[in-house]
């Protein structure tokens, strides 16, 4: 608690004496007090710059929490830091994973306040993927939920409601939102300025930015801790819009500059992505539309690459007025219209649960152009292309048939031929090492202790939880141990491979359960990945797709 406290309050130096602390007396006294200690070393060792060890510390708290060896309410903690720490350093991706590994595990084992959190986490990523109406029903719920604890929390949901309502136009309502969580003493900005801009009240937006960037408000956050770069990157972004709608190119260049610092410090594809696009900003400003059509050019596809439809679009917009200012009216129009057609699809979206229409038609999964229409048990949605959605549309077209990962790859790449003749050989070491095969042996005996207990209780969804985690370590195991218990050793490529295929299949079922839950449920307890991946359904009930 004292790491924690020193940690969100910006005391680095005080907090990294805790965590030393809460490791070493909770490696022999109690596992959670160590594991949640090594959370906070790992954002301060990200905090210190060093990226790429404090992610790798990051993903073994992750696997402790996993493991089972910690209380419920511990391995809570451990899933919220973990994902609030990625979501500060802008890593999205991994950020979504360990959502949707916290939800999952929310979903039977989440105590008090932990399930608002997971939904206000939940309503970020759904928010930085365009779907703004489901953010926004998911964040009001963490309204609810959270409202019973501290008082102060509900800021939190509030910052993200009203990010939310800006993005999708509803700028009173996004004002009303941020007023109320400063009320209750979180930071509104940079939001509260935002919606000045786009009010049209560039001076009052500018005088608020520049205060909360040399005068921070001393909030706590878990997300951006007071005094770190980090926390001033969404800050550096506004004051440079800001700025260029003042017509104050000095105040905008220092900032853009600084922003682009920060972006290399912490390695992060979303910051460097909005460093892109506020240099564009900049160069147009001061007339090189030559420069700032290849800034903006590129933020396109950074922000494309990182998976934000709305940054995409404003960046798409910024690229047109550049091509304007180029006199290549062709390319202005293509990209104006691109950017529009995202940007009304993100205002005007219904929520998740509003996109399914009732059809008679057999269950189908077809690519049209960039999304895909899927259609299962007369429920129709759309979803946007992936490379997820390939492998499971071609695992679908053949059910009990079994891939390799690197045939799934080699058939979503530019190069077939270069991606099937990867050698299936070289040794990347065991498939589990042997901490990993007795934590999945201590947590199976563990759970025939839970089958027991649910049965006693009759607690079916308790048994179904854990029969789909026993079936799924002893996939583990079956899969790492050959015969007479000898480790089994991936082969690099393969290993990569079966990594990247894996991710990529389990995030398209995640998106398709948020829009069609029956769908995710069903591909959840059919699709089998591993090095061999395989749609396995009932076979007394077995679904005809159509692809």
């Amino acid at each position: 608690m004292r790491t924690f406290e020193r940690l969100l309050s910006g005391d680095f130096e005080a907090a990294r004496y805790w965590a030393e602390r809460a490791i070493e007396t909770g490696s022999h006294t109690e596992p959670a007090a160590a594991a949640i200690g090594r959370v906070a070393q790992a954002r301060l060792v990200i905090l210190d710059g060093d990226v790429g060890r404090g992610l790798e510390l990051l993903e073994d708290a992750g696997t402790a929490a996993m493991s089972g060896d910690l209380d419920a309410l511990s391995t809570g903690v451990v899933y919220c830091e973990l994902v609030c720490a990625l979501q500060g350093l802008a890593q999205y991706d991994l950020a979504e994973q360990w959502t949707e590994a916290m939800e999952r595990w929310a979903r039977t084992n989440a105590i008090g306040s932990l399930h608002g959190r997971c939904r206000v986490h939940r309503a970020e990523i759904l928010r930085l993927r365009g779907r703004c109406a489901s953010a926004e029903q998911q964040v009001l719920l963490a309204c609810e939920e959270l409202r019973p604890y501290v008082r102060r929390e509900l800021g939190w949901p509030l910052t993200e409601l009203g990010r939310i309502r800006l993005r999708r136009g509803n700028r009173t309502g996004a004002e009303e939102a941020l007023l109320a969580a400063h009320r209750l003493g979180w930071d509104p900005e940079p939001g509260l300025s935002l919606v000045r801009l786009a009010d049209g009240d560039v001076d009052t937006a500018a005088a608020a930015i520049r205060e909360a960037l040399a005068r921070p408000l001393p909030v706590p956050s878990k997300e951006l801790p007071p005094t770190s770069e980090l926390r001033r990157a969404p800050l550096l972004d506004a004051q440079v819009r800001i700025a260029i709608a003042g017509a104050d190119l000095e105040t905008a260049r220092v900032a853009a500059r600084e922003l682009e610092e920060v972006a290399v410090a912490f390695e992060s594809n979303a910051l460097a992505a909005s460093a892109l696009r506020v240099r564009g900003e900049v160069l147009l400003a001061e007339g090189d539309a030559v420069g700032a059509s290849a800034c903006f050019t590129r933020a396109v596809r950074a922000w494309n690459e990182v998976g934000a439809p709305y940054e995409t679009a404003e960046c798409r917009l910024r690229l047109a007025d550049t091509q304007r200012a180029l006199g290549n009216l062709r390319a202005e129009t293509f990209e104006r219209e691109a950017a529009r057609t995202e940007l009304d699809r993100i205002t005007h979206a219904p929520a998740a649960e509003e996109l399914g229409t009732d059809t008679d038609g057999p269950d189908a999964f077809v690519r049209e152009g960039d999304y895909w229409t899927v259609v299962f048990d007369g429920r129709c949605v759309t979803a946007r292309d992936s490379k997820g959605m390939h492998h499971l549309a071609r695992l679908l077209a053949a059910p009990g048939r079994e891939f390799h990962v690197l045939d799934l790859a080699a058939a979503d790449t530019a190069d077939p031929g270069a991606a099937a003749g990867l050698a299936r050989t070289g040794d990347a070491g065991p498939l589990l090492d042997a901490r990993a095969k007795q934590m999945y042996r201590r947590r199976l005996a563990e759970i025939e202790d839970d089958m027991e207990e649910a049965r006693a209780d009759n607690d079916i969804a308790r048994q179904e939880q854990t029969e789909l985690e026993r079936g799924f370590l002893i996939g583990e195991l079956t899969r790492a141990v050959g015969l007479g218990g000898r480790d089994r050793h991936a082969g690099a490529s393969s290993e990569r491979a079966r990594a990247a295929v894996t991710q990529a299949v389990r995030k398209a079922i995640g998106r398709l359960r948020d829009v069609l839950p029956a769908l995710g449920d069903h591909l959840d307890r059919t699709i089998r990945t591993g090095t061999y991946c395989a749609y396995i359904p009932d076979p007394r009930v077995p679904p005809s797709w159509s692809t």
